[in-house]
């Protein structure tokens, strides 16, 4: 029986930090995910490579300044600590901070790991005098999984941080006198024995209605304020 056509391999964690705006990774991707199956060893190349350019991105966006000859540990590091790993309501929880340390140290020896493996079994690391072990496809998809997992983390997390909140919308009691003119047209919604706000119901149930009809209500309002002075004025 043949053995099944192995499946193709996707950078999914790389290709999410492309499109994000890390387009000059867009070749190491596809040599990566290329690579896995037809060339083995230049997967670790590009693995460590890819992980490299990575981190140099997010400490030139955060104005971090390093040194161009900083290995890969060394680049890891530094950008691993100038981005928030912990949500802010959880900054301040000491047992979740070591076990996301205990992570990130994980991380860290894969990118050791990816080092050594590149000097050792890399297509194009430096020359040796005697031949290198031949790596398969499933250890390079560890490398290149490994890498993915790397990329796609750091770079969504540096992004998050650097992503202002959206603006919050209108609460329901900043809202009295609109409230109060939609209780009074349209009455209260009644539920067997229980009666509720119309306003509060269109408010629930349908944000994007009521602040459309919120800004038509501000609107008219401040029409009808600056007319008013000029209708007493007109009155004899």
């Amino acid at each position: 029986m043949a053995a099944p056509a192995p499946q193709p391999f996707v950078m999914h964690g790389a290709r999410d930090a492309m499109s994000a705006g890390l387009a000059h990774i867009e070749e190491q991707v596809k040599g990566i995910e290329q690579a896995v199956v037809e060339n083995p060893g230049l997967a670790f190349d590009l693995a460590k490579t890819l992980v490299e350019s990575t981190c140099r991105a997010i400490l030139d966006q955060r104005t971090i300044t390093y040194s161009h000859k900083d290995d890969l540990p060394k680049l890891f590091k530094a950008a691993a600590r100038s981005v928030p790993m912990l949500p802010p309501t959880a900054a301040a929880a000491a047992s979740v901070r070591a076990s996301l340390d205990q992570t990130i140290g994980g991380l860290h020896t894969a990118i050791q790991g990816i080092c050594e493996l590149r000097n050792q079994c890399g297509f194009a690391s430096h020359g040796a005098g005697e031949p290198r072990p031949v790596m398969e496809a499933v250890q390079a998809l560890l490398a290149a999984e490994a890498a993915d997992a790397i990329v796609g983390f750091l770079h969504r997390v540096h992004r998050q941080d650097r992503t202002p909140p959206p603006p919050a919308g209108p609460t329901f009691d900043d809202s009295g006198p609109f409230n109060d003119h939609v209780d009074e047209t349209f009455g209260p919604v009644r539920v067997f024995d229980v009666e509720f706000r119309a306003s509060e119901v269109l408010f629930r149930l349908e944000p994007e209605t009521y602040r459309i009809y919120l800004a038509e209500f501000d609107g008219t309002s401040a029409e009808a304020d600056a007319e008013s002075p000029a209708e007493e004025e007109a009155q004899p």
